[in-house]
């Protein structure tokens, strides 16, 4: 029987990373095994995965040395930094830079980057249309990811850069979810106007990302997008209203008001809802609805989504 080519996994026991390890654990006739790649080895889920039948190392993201020996003897790399741990677009440019040159020393065979927009290349800093953030971005959780591609390109990695799409999971997680107006009314709140945002199942950016390493080496040295629907607000609202059973109502805010709520990042998430709502076509070009469906066929939609998880988003 042929050896199983080791696909080392970043963000693991996160959601992207983890439905790419779902998706290899599953497919039980592939040519892959999954190498979670783990600061904690002992968590419940790292023990979960590993009793499933993937392979657990510790692995710290902020230490080359580490990243090497985690990425040795693997054929390809799965790499995602997590900005809402910290809030520090350098860091993540950083923490690229360290996966980059530690992927180069393995002589990995396909990585693919999770990655972003760099908005300044649509939005210049002296541009007033939005507040530049931390005296260089526009929008720090993309702009640093968009930043770091560079890094993978001029180390001649074989990359896939994998642009992903807004987590309907935020509903559950972020506190986006619908929020009581009236007695018998509830609002999800986002400054988007009339324009469409895409979306997607965060373990579906796994599946997708499964999808491109088991098409060899189609993908190396481009960029693709992702999104499992096109929605508006009006369309979201409605959508969740009918599954939840409830009365969901839109509610679009301006830009400055998003910004202004004072939760952590809200100034960012303010702006990236603004790049999304200002554009629009070359957004949601970019994110091709039956490009990812070709390369995960289960691709959930919305409506799909809820009915699996409705119970799961909280009524605020």
């Amino acid at each position: 029987m042929a050896v199983k080519k080791i696909i080392a996994v970043l963000g693991a026991t996160g959601a992207q990373g983890g439905g790419l390890v779902h998706a290899i654990l599953n497919d039980k006739q592939g040519e892959f095994i999954p190498r979670v790649l783990t600061r904690n080895v002992n968590s419940d889920k790292a023990k979960q995965l590993k009793e499933k039948g993937a392979e657990v190392v510790d692995a710290d993201i902020d230490n080359l040395e580490s990243l090497k020996s985690a990425f040795a003897g693997a054929y390809a790399v799965f790499a995602v930094t997590f900005f809402w741990d910290h809030f520090s677009a350098e860091k993540e440019i950083n923490q690229a830079s360290l996966i980059a040159r530690a992927a180069k020393e393995a002589d990995v065979k396909h990585i693919i980057w999770s990655t972003l927009e760099d908005t300044r290349n649509w939005v210049p800093l002296d541009d007033s249309r939005m507040p530049t953030l931390h005296n260089k971005y526009k929008v720090p959780h993309f702009d640093g990811k968009g930043e770091a591609n560079k890094i993978f390109t001029k180390l001649g990695l074989p990359v896939t850069f994998l642009l992903t799409s807004f987590y309907w999971d935020n509903f559950i997680y972020f506190g986006l979810g619908p929020k009581k107006i009236n007695n018998n009314t509830f609002a999800v709140t986002l400054p988007m106007g009339d324009k469409k945002l895409p979306g997607i199942a965060a373990e579906d950016i796994g599946k997708c990302a499964y999808g491109i390493f088991k098409k060899g080496n189609e993908f190396i040295g481009k960029t693709v997008g992702i999104a499992g629907d096109h929605l508006t607000g009006n369309e979201m609202a409605n959508e969740m209203g009918k599954a939840m059973g409830i009365n969901v109502t839109y509610n679009s805010v301006p830009f400055d008001v998003y910004r202004s709520f004072g939760f952590p990042g809200a100034d960012d998430m303010g702006n990236m809802f603004q790049f999304k709502h200002d554009f629009e076509e070359y957004f949601c070009g970019a994110r091709n609805l039956e490009f990812s469906k070709s390369i995960n066929p289960e691709l959930k939609s919305f409506n799909k989504w809820l009915q699996e998880n409705k119970e799961r988003i909280p009524l605020q």
